[in-house]
C-alpha cells in the first residue's frame, strides 16, 4: 500500500496565510466597494441640496426684482425699503403708521395699506409654489416711559407689537380686492410681535429708538423644507 506523505508544517502554515490574505483581500474589495456606493449617494445628496439651494437663490433674486420693479417708485414717499438678503419690506414712519403706544391704524397707514398690500400680493401670487411663510413683523423700541422697567417695558411692547401686527392682518384680509387671496393668505400669513427684541443699532452703537420702531412684511421661502424632503427621501 502506497504511503502518502503527511504536508510539512511549513506548507500547511503557507496555506493557512495564503487563505487568510485571500479573506482579507475579498473583504478590502468588499469594502472598497461599500465606500464607493457611501460616496456616490454622499455626492448626489451634495448635489440635490446645491440644486435646491441654487433654485431658492434664483428665487430669492427673482422676487425681489419683481417688488422691486412694482414699488421702485412708492419707496421713497413710503419711506420704506426691500432687503435683497431677507426679502423684507419695512415701513420706516412709525408715526405714520401708529399713534404712541396705540395699536389702532392711522388713516394714513390705511391708505397706504390699501394701495401696498394688493399689489404685494399681485407680486407674490407668482411665487406661492416657492413661498412657505409671509411674515408681518412688529417691532418697537425697548423704552415704554422713564418709570418703566427694562423687563415691564419688554412685556408691554410685546403686547403692543403683536396687537399691532393682528390690527395690520385684519385690516389687510378685509380688503376687497384681497378677496382672491384669502384662503392662501390663511395658511401662510402670520402676524408677529418681536417687542424689542431686534432693535436698530446706530453706527454709534446705541439704538436708534425711532428706527427700532417699525412693521415689516417678509417672504419666508420653503427652501428649508425641500432640504429636509430630499433628506428624508434619501433616508
Amino acid at each position: 500500500m502506497a504511503h502518502f506523505l503527511k504536508p510539512r508544517a511549513s506548507e500547511q502554515e503557507e496555506n493557512h496565510w495564503l487563505s487568510v490574505s485571500d479573506l482579507m483581500a475579498g473583504l478590502m474589495v468588499v469594502f472598497l466597494f461599500i465606500a464607493i456606493a457611501l460616496m456616490r449617494d454622499a455626492l448626489l445628496e451634495r448635489d440635490r441640496i446645491k440644486e435646491v439651494a441654487v433654485a431658492y437663490q434664483e428665487t430669492q433674486v427673482d422676487i425681489y426684482n419683481a417688488l422691486v420693479e412694482e414699488f421702485a417708485e412708492d419707496l421713497p414717499r413710503w419711506n420704506a425699503e426691500i432687503d435683497k438678503d431677507t426679502l423684507t419690506f419695512t415701513f420706516k414712519s412709525p408715526d405714520v403708521l401708529f399713534r404712541r403706544g396705540d395699536i389702532e391704524l392711522s388713516e394714513d397707514y390705511r391708505a397706504l395699506l390699501g394701495n401696498f398690500f394688493p399689489r404685494y400680493m399681485g407680486v407674490l401670487s407668482g411665487f406661492q409654489d416657492s413661498i412657505n411663510e409671509v411674515r408681518i413683523e412688529g417691532h418697537t423700541s425697548s423704552i415704554w416711559n422713564r418709570s418703566t422697567s427694562p423687563t415691564d417695558a419688554y412685556f408691554l411692547n410685546m403686547q403692543l407689537s403683536q396687537g399691532r401686527t393682528r390690527s395690520v392682518l385684519e385690516y389687510i384680509y378685509r380688503l376687497d380686492d384681497i378677496q382672491p387671496y384669502q384662503n392662501w393668505i390663511k395658511s401662510h400669513v402670520a402676524a408677529v410681535g418681536f417687542s424689542s427684541a431686534k432693535p436698530i443699532i446706530g453706527a454709534d452703537g446705541e439704538e436708534d429708538f425711532n428706527k427700532s420702531r417699525r412693521v415689516t412684511f417678509r417672504v419666508i421661502s420653503n427652501a428649508d423644507i425641500r432640504i429636509k424632503q430630499i433628506l428624508e427621501i434619501d433616508g
